[in-house]
């Protein structure tokens, strides 16, 4: 059976034509090439169609490079995994037990997202920021989302400190130390840092997002990127560094086995993530890669070493889900080497469960929604989602019963609701979840000023708590309020949110205060 009667090609349907952006696919099987395709313009404004050698971010993808990179040096005497990171980034704040280089490559750190802290500084994203101006807010912020080593949640901080450190002990610019040690060998010559979405790099495309009418708008962010971001690329050069990945020299393959072991909980359970990779089971196999997100686009590089599959997706739009993707791309070619497909019965036992749902015992928010799948997530009409602060994902039925995240970097699992409560597992921790009893708190008790005098923060709520503007030297960000609970309350950019849509964060009002939690931000405290 050739490839085209796998039904690659209907997955994407919906992004072919001159009308929009779109992603450029490749399928590589024992080594060949046995799929390759463009689908959408590269750049509407010009009417200029995506290729294999259009040039568009790849994001977080950069961060399997960056951990290579620190692998070499460590071999050569340079550093060590197991060293603190405050030997090389003595501004960063003390916390209560060090921070290793291994858990900043793993995502086990505990330090904040600097991306969400930049929003809760009240510097939008498209705003100009340069590495200073991040260093300012991270030498601020003493407090983590969790002990260092407990738990997993995905951190930018880790790679961006990561890939300083490099430059630092290396004495050479990420860019050119890419170039040198990895990229140039293996003939990626379209590969590189692009430190500003401003730069001009030949054969790039536009990326994209939709305006508030619906209409394609370009996206850029105005954040300096490194070693957590930064790198631009092709489909060409991605399948040549998939294909070294595959089988790499015998140099590298040693650093690279390292970095596909997945890290492990106190509880000895495997997280999804080693070093700077992604390490997860679907149906039966491993697969191994990453993902990228960036203003206007998003990206996967995705093996399935047990049975010789690669899956390369570059998307120069936003509305996308390609590491979904990647798998359904796996579940047509690989139909005779996957477990069979999770019964529907249990998800649709799930869907009767919609509704919103709270940690007991803490603040984190979920959703489930019925029937809300699209092509764009990589899901059925009819498949369930899980809503968080992160937005909408398919959800998995992983093992019996078992339901998960279509997303690597979300240690949750869950079952179906047990006298209304959803048993669930998170970084191998027991937890569960109850549905919100909703009511609004007083709005008066609420209303007022805030601050976070550490953090360079001020806050102000609106007289009927509708309103939160929180300030720093950085800007201003307002989110409209809603009650989720007497003492819980949703806050969103937008005016009002839509089932099935994300929200940027939630508040927990205390007798001292008001504490944000969301995705990959814990517990910041506002105080009274």
């Amino acid at each position: 059976m050739t490839i085209a009667d796998r039904g690659v090609d209907d997955l994407f349907t919906a992004w072919t034509g001159p009308d929009g952006p779109g992603l450029a696919v490749a399928v590589t099987r024992d080594g060949a090439l046995v799929h390759q395709a463009a689908y959408g313009m590269a750049d509407l404004a010009q009417g200029v169609p995506l290729g294999p050698r259009t040039v568009m971010r790849i994001g977080s993808q950069t961060k399997q490079f960056t951990v290579l990179l620190a692998l070499l040096l460590e071999r050569e005497g340079l550093l060590s995994l197991d060293d603190s990171v405050h030997r090389y980034v003595p501004w960063l704040p003390p916390t209560a037990s060090p921070v290793t280089l291994r858990q900043l490559a793993a995502n086990t750190s505990g330090l904040r997202d600097f991306l969400e802290l930049l929003t809760w500084s009240g510097s939008t994203w498209p705003a100009p920021a340069t590495r200073a101006d991040i260093r300012e807010i991270l030498a601020r912020h003493a407090e983590v989302n969790f002990p260092p080593g407990e738990q997993m949640i995905y951190s930018n901080t880790g790679f961006l400190l990561l890939g300083e450190i490099v430059e630092q002990v290396a004495g050479r610019p990420l860019d050119a130390l890419v170039r040198e040690r990895l990229t140039g060998p293996l003939g990626m010559g379209d590969t590189s840092m692009q430190p500003r979405d401003s730069m001009i790099l030949p054969h790039a495309a536009m990326h994209h997002t939709r305006g508030p009418g619906g209409a394609w708008e370009r996206a850029h962010w105005g954040l300096e990127l490194g070693g957590e971001g930064g790198m631009s690329s092709t489909l060409e050069d991605m399948l040549r560094w998939q294909t070294f990945l595959a089988a790499p020299s015998s140099e590298l393959a040693p650093l690279l086995d390292r970095m596909a072991v997945p890290e492990r909980f106190p509880d000895g359970s495997p997280s999804m993530y080693g070093l700077g990779l992604v390490v997860a089971r679907y149906r039966g196999l491993l697969n191994v890669g990453h993902g990228g997100g960036v203003a206007g686009g998003r990206s996967e590089s995705m093996r399935f070493p047990g049975a010789r599959l690669g899956v390369v997706i570059l998307g120069n739009r936003d509305d996308i889900a390609p590491y979904a993707l990647a798998r359904r791309i796996a579940d047509r070619v690989l139909a005779d080497d996957l477990e069979p497909c999770p019964r529907s019965g249990p998800l649709l036992a799930l869907s009767r469960a919609a509704g919103m749902y709270r940690q007991c015992g803490g603040d984190d928010v979920i959703e489930i929604v019925a029937g809300g799948g699209t092509a764009a997530l990589g899901a059925e009409p009819a498949a369930p989602l899980l809503v968080t602060s992160g937005g909408p994902v398919t959800i998995e039925h992983v093992e019996e019963g078992v339901f998960a995240p279509e997303r690597p970097t979300t240690h949750l699992t869950f079952g179906l609701p047990r006298a209304g409560v959803i048993p669930a597992r998170w970084c191998g921790v027991p937890c569960s979840y109850r549905p919100l009893r909703p009511g609004a708190g007083a709005a008066g008790a609420v209303a007022g000023a805030y601050a976070n005098a550490v953090l360079g923060l001020d806050a102000v709520v609106t007289d009927d708590a509708t309103r939160i503007t929180i300030r720093s030297d950085h800007g201003a960000i307002r989110l409209s309020l809603a009650w989720l609970e007497p003492d819980l309350l949703l806050a969103t950019t937008a005016p009002a949110r839509a089932v099935g849509q994300g929200w940027d964060a939630v508040l927990r009002v205390t007798p001292d205060g008001l504490l944000l939690t969301s995705d990959r931000t814990k517990a910041l405290r506002l105080n009274r």
